[in-house]
């Protein structure tokens, strides 16, 4: 496939790059500095800022999907609206934790616990995760990580949950920024989420 990544040269963008490298893929990785995108056959690095629909559209046209590694940086609508100009049919997201289920009607946000600093950028990324519920055109897929997800060895398993969070035998939800990344692509090649949301963990 021919595939856009923006925030290509950040931790989980840089992975997923080179996830699609080594399948084979055609990338455009974007960023806002390029110099860092990793360097690999196959991955063209482009210069751009996705806070414009119109300027993003003219970037990501021609490829089958964009994954998006900016978070809840940029608005839901504008990405959207920058697949529709573009005519690119799927759009898949790399979310947060804070919204899974840890028992029912009760999210990893709703933790006592939960850090107030995150707060902020825990709460965008609900927020984005609704503005996609409410998507009927684009064909998207919102991937909320594990509740720790770190720079680590590249495994080459996990598994896969949807809208609960997924833990092992000692109650830890967490997964390498490599492995993240496999099971991205993984997503993007099988197609099993189609205008969902799913996770992954150890």
């Amino acid at each position: 496939m021919k595939v856009a990544v923006l925030g290509a040269s950040g931790r989980a963008g840089s992975e997923i790059t080179r996830e699609l490298a080594a399948r084979g893929h055609e990338v455009i990785a974007i960023a806002r500095k390029p110099k860092a995108i990793p360097q690999l056959p196959g991955v063209t690095p482009s210069a751009g800022d996705a806070a414009s629909p119109a300027a993003l559209a003219g970037l990501i046209r021609g490829t089958d999907a964009v994954i998006s590694a900016l978070h809840s940086d940029v608005p839901a609508a504008t990405l959207l609206a920058a697949l529709r100009e573009a005519g690119v049919p799927r759009l898949l997201v790399t979310g947060g934790a804070a919204s899974l289920e840890v028992a029912p009607g009760r999210r990893v946000i709703d933790d006592p616990a939960f850090p107030e600093e995150w707060k902020g950028a825990a709460l965008g990324g609900i927020a984005f995760l609704e503005a996609l519920r409410a998507e009927t055109e684009i064909d998207w897929t919102f991937f909320s990580p594990a509740a720790l997800i770190f720079e680590g060895p590249r495994l080459g398993t996990y598994r896969r949950g949807t809208d609960q969070l997924v833990t092992d035998a000692n109650g830890e939800s967490k997964i390498s920024f490599a492995d993240y990344a496999i099971a991205m692509v993984d997503e993007l090649e099988q197609h099993r989420h189609s205008r969902a949301r799913f996770t992954a963990a150890y």
